[in-house]
């Protein structure tokens, strides 16, 4: 299939089909409309987590008997790519579902799940996941946000930078230091609930190149208690570890909306350049025009044709580290390229933001830095290589 439409994919099946129907109909419904509202505002309304909730598009891949959709990761691709091609990008369904919520049903006790999960999926309590730091960026080795173990809590001090849903975070996964000597080993994930907790302070919402829908923050604990039940994994010092288990899901899901995102960008394009007039003929007549845009949809059929390949490894358990690098770096590079040539085929008012190209330019770009710069995962993928 051709013109940036999302084609059937080898996993799709009835069931999906009509997740997919619903997820797009709810996107286009309740955010697209308030889209420039919240672009001037620099995040969503608070509501459209509730919303989300009830059309049952939260914690689609954890269990039902946490409230969930009893879904797989298959559930949330589908709801990943109808977010990214409606560019309703005013709450990250990815960090929440997809992310935080796998964290907590991989590492959390009987009782942390059943104390947060429902209500993720219910969209009462969002969350958020704070590991970048102003200092250390990509490397989690070098997160100097301190947790000490004081009786029956934690005291967490420190700040995180690039936190997503950071305004609205009722939950927030926290990356900290528990043992300052053991480098690595040192780190653990501890749960915060934000609500009305002293010492938590969230900065104000940070001024991106894009994604203007999204809310970014600070976020500041000086002092934070925390119970001692809230660590993850039942002992500390396991944070890096999962971390790295948990990954691969995250940079997956980064390269299926950037899949996502190319084929927006070529669809859109598509429906320009044959409306556009040039030299008495629409654009979509020059050699060039034509070129270019058969070079960005293969580019896009074989990132799809990857990105499907690493779904069916994921699903057989078989996704490994380096293979989900490869994915997100090649995707969000390519991504970034196909955007810029759709942007240039749109002429001079591919630079107007009232055109969806421009809006794409400004918020594709982070790709290549989030989940991971891509320089790193170049690394990830070179280090394998010398042990083969």
């Amino acid at each position: 299939m051709t013109g940036g439409a999302v084609a059937t994919r080898p996993w799709m099946n009835e069931e999906l089909e009509m997740l997919r129907t619903s997820a797009r109909r709810f996107f286009e419904r309740e955010c697209v409309p308030h889209e420039p509202r919240w672009r001037a505002q620099h995040h969503a309304d608070r509501e459209i987590w509730t919303k989300a909730g009830a059309a049952g598009l939260l914690c689609a891949s954890i269990p039902e008997e946490y409230g969930g959709g009893g879904g797989s990761f298959l559930h949330e691709a589908v709801i990943c790519e109808e977010q990214m091609r409606a560019m309703a990008q005013g709450f990250s369904n990815n960090v929440h579902s997809g992310i935080v919520a796998h964290y907590l049903l991989a590492y959390g006790t009987e009782a942390q799940k059943q104390r947060w999960l429902p209500r993720m999926a219910s969209g009462e309590l969002v969350a958020a996941i704070a590991m970048t730091e102003p200092g250390a960026g990509t490397d989690l080795q070098r997160i100097k946000t301190q947790a000490r173990r004081d009786g029956g809590h934690w005291r967490i001090s420190g700040s995180k930078t690039f936190i997503t849903n950071g305004m609205h975070a009722g939950l927030v996964c926290v990356a900290a230091r528990t043992d300052a000597a053991a480098g690595g080993k040192g780190i653990s994930l501890l749960m915060v609930e934000t609500e009305g907790t002293a010492g938590f302070r969230r900065g104000p919402l940070l001024d991106k190149m894009g994604q203007k829908t999204l809310d970014t923050t600070e976020l500041f604990f000086d002092d934070v208690r925390v119970p001692a039940d809230h660590l993850l994994g039942g002992e500390d010092g396991r944070g890096f570890a999962q971390l790295m288990q948990q990954l691969p899901r995250e940079r997956l899901l980064i390269a299926v909306g950037a899949v996502a995102t190319m084929q927006r960008a070529i669809g859109d394009t598509l429906g320009y350049v044959r409306d556009r007039q040039v030299f008495g003929e629409p654009l979509l007549k020059m050699q060039n025009t034509r070129f270019k845009l058969a070079e960005c949809e293969t580019q896009a059929q074989v990132a799809r044709a990857f990105v499907d390949d690493c779904i069916a490894r994921l699903m057989q358990g078989e996704l490994d580290v380096p293979t989900a690098a490869m994915a997100k770096w090649w995707t969000t590079d390519a991504c970034c390229r196909i955007v810029d040539e759709c942007l240039q085929l749109h002429g001079g008012y591919g630079f107007m933001n009232e055109y969806p190209i421009a809006r794409l330019y400004a918020d594709v770009r982070v790709g290549r830095i989030y989940g991971g710069a891509n320089e790193v995962m170049k690394e990830i993928i070179a280090r394998a290589m010398e042990k083969q």
